[in-house]
């Protein structure tokens, strides 16, 4: 069984219930998805509402792109955009907010306005700061691997064992964690579905999740609309509705416990499908 806490709060208990959907709601020009759908506030929050009324179990709310290519954005830019609308989700849900940030000033910034996650493609490498903030909120913490940076990591991704190497680097950053007084049950890992990884890296990643499963921490998937999705399907990114729930769901067999998506309703059904067939009790 696998905890996943925040501030002392359980974000989920898994295997015991469902997988949770974790909701990506960005507030960016240029995602590589949604970039430009939610630029103001009000447009935020009118998304992040649909996505709570379709189900989502987390809110991953991010102001800067990680898209292949993506150039940095000013701290002060990022602030901009995500902090009055943690400022609103918090006070009208008790939906976890996650915050989606390598920065340790918008993570602060965020958990002081009432989100509990810190979803970081760095693992708290980017910034030697977020040990601090994360540390003094009880933020719980993603941790995902990613080889270079989202400008540079598509340009020849390159493994010995893709799997292994993966498996050994968030090993290894849950062991630094827990040597800072993080414990592991504030602690889920990505093993970073497009970040640095070919068709097949991705493939051959999610065929052996359950070995990152063992690693004792909740394992989060994402896969939504990723373009390795459209290498297999030949459809663009409006189109991978049915290949990003495909996709997830088998991430989920193989045991996954949270799987970020952008399509919540769809991804929802499936899996009370999924779990009325196993016969599991947590089917709501």
């Amino acid at each position: 069984m696998i905890h996943w806490e925040a501030r002392g709060r359980p974000l989920l208990v898994a295997a015991a219930e469902r997988p949770a959907v974790m909701a990506v709601l960005n507030v960016t020009p240029d995602s590589f998805s949604d970039g430009g759908r939610a630029l103001s506030v009000d447009d935020a929050l009118e998304h992040a509402r649909r996505l709570i009324a379709e189900g989502a179990d987390l809110l991953d709310l991010g102001g800067e792109s990680t898209r292949p290519g993506a150039e940095p954005v000013a701290v002060s830019e990022e602030l901009r955009r995500v902090v009055p609308v943690v400022e609103r989700l918090a006070s009208e849900t008790p939906v976890p907010i996650s915050i989606d940030t390598s920065k340790a000033e918008v993570a602060r910034a965020a958990l002081e306005r009432g989100a509990s996650i810190v979803n970081d493609v760095t693992a708290l490498e980017g910034d030697p700061k977020m040990l601090r903030v994360v540390e003094e909120f009880g933020a719980g913490v993603v941790l995902m691997h990613m080889r270079g940076t989202p400008r540079t990591m598509q340009i020849n991704p390159c493994y010995d064992d893709v799997v292994g190497e993966v498996y050994e680097y968030l090993a290894g950053r849950i062991a630094w964690c827990e040597a800072h007084r993080i414990p592991r049950v504030r602690l889920a890992i990505d093993p970073g579905i497009g970040f640095g990884k070919t068709l097949e890296h991705n493939l051959e990643l999610l065929r052996n999740l359950e070995r990152f499963a063992s690693l004792g921490c909740a394992v989060v998937i994402g896969t939504s609309r990723k373009g390795f999705l459209g290498k297999l399907t030949g459809r663009d990114v409006a189109g991978r509705e049915v290949a990003s729930v495909v996709s997830s769901l088998a991430a989920c067999v193989q045991g996954a416990s949270v799987v970020r998506v952008h399509d919540v309703g769809p991804m929802v059904d499936a899996i009370k499908v999924w779990t009325a067939i196993l016969g599991w009790g947590a089917n709501r």
